[in-house]
């Protein structure tokens, strides 16, 4: 864990960044430190930090199978951070918007998403989001990673 890149795309080692977070060492001390610690946490099939990222009142019974059957075929492959309303270490609720590119068996694409976070007793939690456009880059369009170059020459 120590060496390896963190998958939200810090560029910093997970021991670091989002896996201070997994592991129980801190807390996420803004909207965006928790979105990107979620995405790490899909990236990495680790349930338990999603169910315990949740909002409570958002659990249901079956919430952690849930979790897991979710990630069943589906490789997370970067996440871009578009925008940031409130959600810092003083506010008690903030939004994130961002792309998070995946890749299944038969298709890659994107998940374009406004997520709603809410601070109870300093700990942040997610409690829903707002699905945009879910797309499939085409061959000539920029790459999703951020390279500069075209999907096809990059990671098409």
């Amino acid at each position: 864990m120590h060496d390896t890149p963190c998958p939200c795309g810090s560029a910093l080692p997970l021991s670091a960044c989002c896996g201070r977070f997994h592991n129980g060492q801190l807390k996420a001390p803004t909207a965006e430190a928790l979105m990107r610690s979620r995405y790490a946490a899909f990236a990495l099939q680790d349930s338990a930090y999603l169910l315990r990222t949740l909002h409570p009142s958002r659990r249901g019974p079956d919430e952690q199978a849930q979790i897991e059957r979710s990630f069943a075929g589906t490789e997370w492959q970067g996440l871009v951070i578009l925008d940031c309303i409130g959600g810092t270490e003083n506010d008690s609720s903030g939004i994130v918007e961002f792309v998070a590119s995946y890749q299944t068996a038969s298709k890659r694409g994107q998940l374009h998403e406004r997520s709603q976070f809410l601070r109870e007793n300093g700990e942040w939690f997610y409690t829903s989001g707002t699905a945009g456009t879910i797309s499939e880059p085409g061959r000539n369009d920029p790459c999703w990673c951020g390279s500069g170059k075209k999907f096809k020459k990059c990671h098409g």
